[in-house]
């Protein structure tokens, strides 16, 4: 059975797994960002092996959604995966059903401070494109000619999904009825200790499984901003992409440091507050 950790791109999904892997491995192992590869993300190659003629055609994907899954759970066990796709159903293809999924952690972020990620990762050229990204409700993530370049001919590698707009991916998973908790980014920032306490709360009812105070602590210190900017800056991290001119850009960027007070133009605040105005004032955005 599968515990999903479904968000929009750049919310803090890689952060949320490197906590749950330091909690579930922080005792046993050297951590790094390596170990990033236990929560693999949702649909990926691997998955799909004999499902699909041309692993880039959403609608082969969308249509195989839960014969993959049926095959990842006949072996009766959990796995947590990552996923940014919608819960929704896709010409009639839902992406997942109760008999594969046994819980979903969502983390959502504030679309304010999710643009500059955005601008940041996807090497867009300026903050209207990035805005484009973020309202386009059909979106779907698909690789990039240099990333077809480096991935198609390997075992492993994520394929396309529909993430949607902000809001269209946010009123997606809200309607996720099995096992499903919420989590706000800025909670982690502000209170580290005590949302992701509560986080591993949820995991242990789920999996009856017990966590002592001194894992969490121990998985929070492991996880902080700081710990995986260092390594990034040590190691590099195989997740982060390449702007146009073939340099690596930085995964972790900016962090609890990315603050749309100081960086974005009040127009643009505007926009997206008024575009979204429901959606981030049940939130506590607004």
């Amino acid at each position: 059975m599968i515990i999903w950790l479904a968000s929009y791109p750049k919310s803090g999904n890689t952060w949320l797994r490197f906590f749950i892997i330091s909690l579930l491995m922080g005792k046993k192992v050297d951590l790094n960002l390596n170990h990033l590869k236990a929560i693999i993300s949702y649909p990926d190659k691997t998955h799909f092996k004999g499902l699909l003629k041309d692993v880039l055609d959403i609608d082969e994907i969308a249509k195989n959604w839960i014969n993959s899954q049926n095959r990842i759970n006949s072996d009766k066990s959990f796995r947590f995966f990552k996923t940014h796709n919608m819960f929704i159903r896709y010409k009639d293809c839902a992406f997942t059903d109760v008999n594969n999924t046994l819980a979903t952690i969502h983390i959502v972020r504030d679309p304010r401070n999710v643009i500059t990620s955005l601008k940041n990762h996807y090497s867009l050229s300026n903050y209207e494109d990035a805005k484009k990204f973020l309202f386009y409700d059909n979106q779907i993530l698909t690789p990039s000619e240099k990333e077809k370049e480096k991935y198609l001919n390997k075992e492993k590698h994520p394929l396309p999904q529909i993430v949607g707009s902000w809001r269209t991916h946010y009123i997606s998973w809200k309607n996720m009825k099995k096992n499903y908790f919420l989590v706000k980014y800025e909670d982690l920032v502000k209170n580290p200790l005590e949302e992701f306490t509560k986080v591993t709360n949820f995991i242990s009812k789920v999996l009856r499984v017990k966590f002592s105070k001194e894992q969490i602590e121990n998985a929070v210190k492991l996880s902080s901003f700081t710990n995986l900017q260092s390594m990034e800056q040590k190691y590099g991290f195989t997740e982060s992409s390449t702007n146009n001119e073939g340099v690596k850009n930085k995964f972790f960027y900016l962090g609890p440091n990315n603050d749309w007070n100081n960086i974005l133009e009040g127009n643009l605040v505007e926009e997206i507050n008024k575009k979204y105005s429901t959606e981030m004032s049940e939130l506590g955005y607004l």
